[in-house]
C-alpha cells in the first residue's frame, strides 16, 4: 500500500466474500476485513481478498485476530496489502508485529510459496523484497498505548497507527463518549505521536455523524463505515419509508 495520508477505507465484517466485493466496488482506497470480532476462517478472508482484488484500484487490509505470529503468518500467506495488528501496548509489541511480517534475517515469518507469492510463481522475489510491500498498520485502543504512542510511532516497519475508538474510550472509563476530554485528549497525543514520527494516524466511524466527528479532530486517513451498519441503517431508512406511506 501507498502512503495511507488521505486515504478513505471502509470494514468488512460478514462472512460473504460479495460483500468485500461490493465495498471495493466504490471509490474506497481500501477495504478492511476483519478477523478478530468476526466468525471468519482463513478461506473466506482468501475470498473476499479476491473479491477486493477484482477491483484494481483498492487495496486489501485484513485484521489479524491478535497480535501473534502464528495467526499473522497464515493471513499474510493470502496476500493481503495491509495488516492492521490490535491492542499494540509497547514498542516491543510494535516490533513483534513488524518481525512477524518479515522474513528472516529481518523478521521470523516463516517461508511458504502460498496466494501472497502468486503460488510459487513469483516466490524468490517474493521472499527477497516484495514482503516489505505489506504495510504493517498497529492500533492503539488503550490507556497504555496512548503513553507509549511516540515510541510505537517510532519503530520501523511500522507503516500507520489506527485508534480503536471504542476501545480506546472503554480504556478510559468514558465509554463511547467522543467528545469527552480524556477521550479528546487522547486523540491528540496519539496524532501528535504520529506527526513526529511521519507516520500517519487514523480511526474508524460507523455513521455519518460519528466520521464527522472523529474525522474533525484531525486524523489523517479515515475508515469510513462497515458491511454491518451500513445494513442496518438501510433497513431503518426503508422501514421509516414504507411506514409512511402505509
Amino acid at each position: 500500500m501507498d502512503d495511507l495520508h488521505g486515504t478513505v477505507g471502509t470494514w468488512v465484517s460478514l462472512a460473504d466474500p460479495s460483500v468485500a466485493e461490493i465495498a471495493a466496488g466504490e471509490a474506497f482506497d481500501f477495504v478492511v476485513v476483519d478477523t478478530e470480532h468476526t466468525p471468519l476462517g482463513l478461506e473466506t478472508v482468501a475470498d473476499c481478498l479476491r473479491g477486493i482484488d477484482a477491483d484494481n484500484d483498492t487495496a486489501g487490509v485484513v485484521r489479524t485476530p491478535w497480535n501473534d505470529p502464528v495467526r499473522i503468518k497464515r493471513l499474510l500467506d493470502l496476500g493481503p496489502d495491509g495488516l492492521l495488528v490490535p491492542m499494540v501496548e509497547s514498542a516491543a509489541e510494535a516490533r513483534g508485529a513488524v518481525g512477524a511480517t518479515r522474513y528472516p534475517p529481518e523478521g521470523d515469518r516463516g517461508v511458504a510459496a502460498a496466494r501472497a507469492a502468486d503460488y510459487g510463481r513469483n516466490f524468490e522475489s517474493y521472499v527477497r523484497e516484495d514482503h516489505r510491500d505489506v504495510s504493517v498498520i498497529v492500533q492503539i485502543e488503550s490507556e497504555t498505548a496512548v503513553d507509549n504512542a511516540a515510541d510505537i510511532a517510532a519503530v520501523d516497519g511500522v507503516d500507520a497507527l489506527f485508534v480503536g475508538p471504542a476501545d480506546l474510550s472503554a480504556s478510559l472509563g468514558v465509554f463511547a463518549e467522543w467528545t469527552d476530554p480524556a477521550f479528546l485528549g487522547a486523540i491528540e497525543t496519539v496524532i501528535d505521536a504520529g506527526e513526529s514520527a511521519g507516520v500517519p494516524v487514523g480511526t474508524l466511524g460507523t455513521t455519518p455523524e460519528q466520521i464527522q466527528a472523529l474525522g474533525s479532530l484531525g486524523f489523517d486517513y479515515m475508515v469510513a463505515g462497515a458491511d454491518f451498519t451500513h445494513l442496518v441503517e438501510g433497513q431503518k431508512r426503508s422501514l421509516e419509508a414504507a411506514e409512511d406511506v402505509l
